[in-house]
């Protein structure tokens, strides 16, 4: 009995007699909304391919981006993931061993070219085992993440801070988000083609020794976000319930703050402090707010103290709406467009990228760094508000809202990631199939050789 599993009737139908084919790898709710453009982009072109889940989001809430975005029925191969950190990486390297021994039985003559997305878990762990279990690469959806920071001189001053963050230097800085950071790094290590969402993204590659091209082919094409895709899918979404009739007092008020923090820096002690102070702050100060509780933020709210608070806050202030994870994306698509949202505070990266698209809300992110720098260099829009105190993060948000100049340059800004993304993927990939999925240093060299991998070392 195999540890993960396989639908063989779509394998057989996709791989059987093929030479080449695409597998999508999916691992977490980014994953489905933005890697899903590439299956239905690949369908629509011919060319093979399957979803290859490795199972780590998988219950109604987080998981449900697999059926709300088609999905599901793409799943060739669902290696059943779960557990902490140490349990993933370990299981993901054996499973994809197995996965690997599997498609060498059944399907000896198909080169399958798995992509891996982002800075999920999988983007750095899967890359690894699929080049150690089979001697080849892999390509990279969304590569070049890495982290820059501004100058927090003048971080206690609203007006200057903004200045500094749209005019000042910049420097790299990849200590958060973790472990995202990390495993976008390595994953590039075993990735042959890296998709760069900007020409940023494709510069921090090439300053860390990657080929912009080898042997004449384009190795770090810059091609946009799959992102503008995901939403583009979802503009005019049929809902049969609007995220009005779930929450009324979305409706009732407008230039809510949605509030959206989960990750693990931010729930350090002082940092969610800050933030949770911060918020807090600016519903005694009027200002409408809706807090989205993650399951990593329940569990810090309970562990520090302040669910019962905000509990309390919510049964008492008719501008505080303290939700949980909205289940549906179209939903969160719904309100950001809807004119009733100001801003979303955020500590997400797709949610920074996803508010580039997105006219209708501002964006201001709860981290010291972010890893999607151009919205905050190139288009304006979006800012950061590190959680250095309750006072800094709630006066940070107000100046914000209150300064006409700020709004208007953060609303007045530059679409950073293209249009059609998943269809310029799909066609470069289609382009290549007879291209090797491995190179060695005389390949790149470009001196003929035998790429066949040597089992036997």
């Amino acid at each position: 009995m195999t540890s993960f599993e396989l639908n063989e009737e779509l394998l057989a139908r996709e791989l059987a007699g093929e030479e080449f084919a695409v597998a999508v790898v999916t691992a977490t709710k980014p994953d489905f909304y933005k890697q899903a453009p590439l299956v239905k982009a690949a369908d629509e072109r011919g060319l093979p391919c399957f979803v290859l889940h490795t199972g780590q989001h998988y219950d109604d809430v987080l998981g449900h981006g697999l059926a709300e975005y088609d999905v599901e029925s793409h799943i060739g191969v669902d290696m059943r993931i779960r557990g902490g950190l140490s349990e993933k990486t370990a299981d993901l390297m054996t499973r994809t061993k197995s996965v690997a021994e599997y498609f060498e039985s059944e399907f000896p003559d198909t080169t399958i070219l798995p992509v891996v997305h982002g800075d999920t878990h999988a983007a750095g762990v899967f890359p690894q085992a699929w080049a150690f279990a089979t001697n080849q690469f892999v390509a990279h959806n969304e590569a070049g993440l890495r982290g820059m920071m501004p100058s927090f001189d003048n971080v206690e001053d609203p007006e200057a801070f903004v200045t500094d963050q749209f005019e000042g230097e910049w420097t790299l800085n990849r200590a958060e988000p973790f472990p995202e950071q990390y495993d976008t790094f390595v994953g590039s290590a075993a990735s042959i083609y890296h998709f760069a969402p900007v020409e940023r993204n494709r510069q921090h590659l090439l300053n860390e020794g990657y080929p912009g091209e080898s042997d004449g082919v384009e190795r770090i094409p810059v091609v946009g976000n799959s992102i503008v895709d995901a939403i583009e899918a979802k503009r005019d979404p049929d809902l049969d319930e609007s995220i009005f009739d779930i929450y009324p007092a979305l409706e009732a008020r407008d230039d809510w703050i949605r509030v959206d923090i989960h990750r693990r820096a931010n729930l350090l002690p002082e940092r969610f402090s800050a933030i949770v102070e911060g918020v807090v702050g600016l519903v005694e100060d009027g200002y409408n707010v809706n807090f989205v509780e993650l399951n990593a933020t329940r569990r810090a709210l309970k562990n520090y103290g302040y669910r019962e608070r905000l509990l309390e806050l919510d049964a008492e202030r008719e501008n505080f709406l303290f939700t949980g994870l909205w289940k549906k994306h179209a939903h969160v698509y719904e309100f950001l467009t809807s004119g009733q949202c100001f801003a979303e505070f955020t500590d997400s990266g797709s949610m920074q990228e996803e508010l580039n698209v997105i006219d209708e809300a501002l964006c201001l992110t709860a981290r010291f760094n972010t890893d999607r720098p151009e919205t905050v260099m190139d288009a304006e829009s979006n800012l950061l508000v590190p959680p250095t105190s309750g006072k800094g993060v709630r006066e940070m948000i107000e100046y914000v809202y209150e300064t006409d100049a700020v709004r208007d340059r953060l609303e007045s800004n530059e679409k950073l990631y293209g249009e059609n993304v998943s269809q310029k993927i799909v066609e470069f990939l289609d382009d290549r199939r007879d291209d090797s999925v491995f190179e060695w240093a005389h390949d790149r060299a470009g001196f003929a050789g035998d790429d066949r991998a040597f089992d036997y070392l």
